[in-house]
């Protein structure tokens, strides 16, 4: 090979050499951009879970006082915090923590139907179930919560108060439901 053939060889090498060079940095650049748009993401969403939870705390506090004292209003004040809580959470975090806001949405349900607001109470029952289909929480006696509830807020039809053997509410609910439509027809 001649000097200039070798020099040629030697120039393409070199100048394929730094493509490839310069080709990888960028896929590097890409890749280190990409980890720093995952990173800065998974922060807001833990940051607006640990917010989440703490405004949760809150509302447990309020529930537990309002348990303590018999105030309904302190139930209500739960009840508005919690769906506060559940609006605070952005976009980005509605896929986290599912089991941890249902049961705080199913708290808002409850709280309402306590403090007397039935309407809110329905309403927050609806967006629960429509929030979460197929999903059910379950008190310390297996009896469903879902049913629970549609049965003391009359989202039920009359008739099912009389067939509560398809619905899983505690024993006692039934016996008193069923004692009251007894009377409301003698």
């Amino acid at each position: 090979m001649t000097s200039t053939s070798r020099k040629r060889t030697f120039g393409v090498v070199a100048l394929a050499l730094s493509a490839f060079a310069l080709s990888a940095c960028v896929t590097q650049q890409q890749a280190f951009d990409e980890g720093i748009g995952f990173r800065e993401a998974r922060f807001a969403e833990v940051s607006a879970m640990r917010d989440f939870r703490q405004c949760r705390d809150d509302a447990v506090e309020l529930d537990s006082q309002a348990r303590a004292s018999g105030d309904v209003a302190k139930y209500l004040a739960s009840a508005r915090l919690l769906e506060k809580c559940e609006a605070s959470i952005g976009p980005e975090s509605r896929g986290v923590a599912k089991d941890v806001r249902m049961r705080g949405y199913a708290m808002t349900v409850q709280n309402y139907l306590k403090g007397g607001d039935i309407k809110s109470a329905r309403d927050n029952l609806e967006k629960l179930t429509s929030a979460y289909p197929n999903a059910d929480l379950y008190y310390p006696d297996g009896s469903s919560f879902v049913d629970t509830m549609e049965v003391l807020l009359g989202v039920r039809e009359r008739g099912a108060i009389g067939k509560f053997s398809d619905a899983n509410v505690n024993p006692e609910l039934k016996a008193e439901l069923r004692r009251v439509r007894y009377w409301q027809t003698h």
